[in-house]
């Protein structure tokens, strides 16, 4: 790889990924999941635990990789993948608060605004996933899979009503 195509990998990974709302991150086990980041100074970082989006199951560890899927974020579709170096940020240091400066920040409706960072120190674990300066050739094949099982799923169809009640609703708006 030449240093012109490596510079142009460089910034790819950044401006994709610094737009894109979410990053599908798959660990050494277990498969992609869809989380939401920051990039700041220069690598994707991801709060998960109890209260926030599940990291478990994915194996991110210290010191481990990880690949990240970058999508676009007005049309869906893959932009990019790039292997990442994972790195835990302890507590309380100076990277840590930086990083949790930029994370509250983008957080959206937290329960608790004004005391997150202090749940996020004790229960949550803060991850920086920084390129390692490869990206992955686009695959040939879309990659569609099964939805994981979850609880939350509608138990009763939609009532027969409910799309002729929202059409009425429109009308009287224009």
């Amino acid at each position: 790889m030449t240093q012109t195509q490596a510079l142009l990998d460089q910034a790819l990974i950044e401006e994709a990924t610094k737009k894109s709302g979410l990053i599908w991150v798959r660990g050494p086990v277990g498969p992609s999941r869809a989380l939401w980041h920051v990039w700041h100074e220069g690598a994707a970082h991801v709060v998960g635990g109890p209260g926030e989006q599940p990291l478990d199951g994915l194996g991110l560890a210290d010191g481990g990789e990880a690949t990240v899927t970058v999508r676009s974020k007005d049309k869906g579709g893959r932009l990019v993948s790039w292997d990442a170096r994972v790195t835990e940020l302890p507590a309380g240091s100076e990277a840590w608060e930086a990083a949790v400066g930029e994370l509250k920040a983008k957080r959206l409706n937290a329960a608790d605004a004004e005391r997150v960072t202090e749940r996020w120190a004790k229960d949550c674990r803060v991850l920086r996933l920084e390129p390692s300066g490869t990206t992955a050739p686009l695959p040939g094949t879309s990659l569609t899979a099964v939805p994981l099982p979850t609880p939350a799923t509608t138990r009763h169809p939609m009532p027969a009503a409910l799309p002729k009640l929202l059409r009425r609703s429109t009308r009287g708006k224009r």
